[in-house]
């Protein structure tokens, strides 16, 4: 086991900590954490399709999105007047997709 002293240390830089308490706490919503799961499983979906799925209504899932993507969890692409969403590229969406993936 390493030395308290070192993981001590580790937990110095605050910034990261908060950051990452954010984005668990991002996540931890359970439609949220459902639309994760659901872009892991599956490479884009749109917002109609994810709300037939959570059994929600659109704007359930919408305002779910939008939290995601201001942080970068999520990522877009426009067909025509639809929308698909993917998971974004990100440190903490491989994080998700490595622990969904088993599931």
């Amino acid at each position: 086991m390493r030395e308290k002293a070192t993981i001590k240390k580790e937990l110095e830089n605050e910034e990261a900590v908060l950051a990452c308490a954010r984005e668990f706490g991002l996540v931890g919503d359970p439609t949220r954490m459902k639309i994760c799961w659901l872009l892991c499983k599956h490479n884009e979906l749109s917002v109609g399709e994810m709300a037939q799925i959570l059994g929600v209504s659109d704007s359930v899932v919408s305002h779910a999105l939008r939290k995601l993507k201001e942080r970068d969890m999520v990522q877009t692409r426009q067909d025509h007047k639809r929308v698909f969403y993917a998971l974004g590229k990100n440190p903490f969406t491989k994080v998700i997709k490595n622990s969904l993936k088993e599931v």
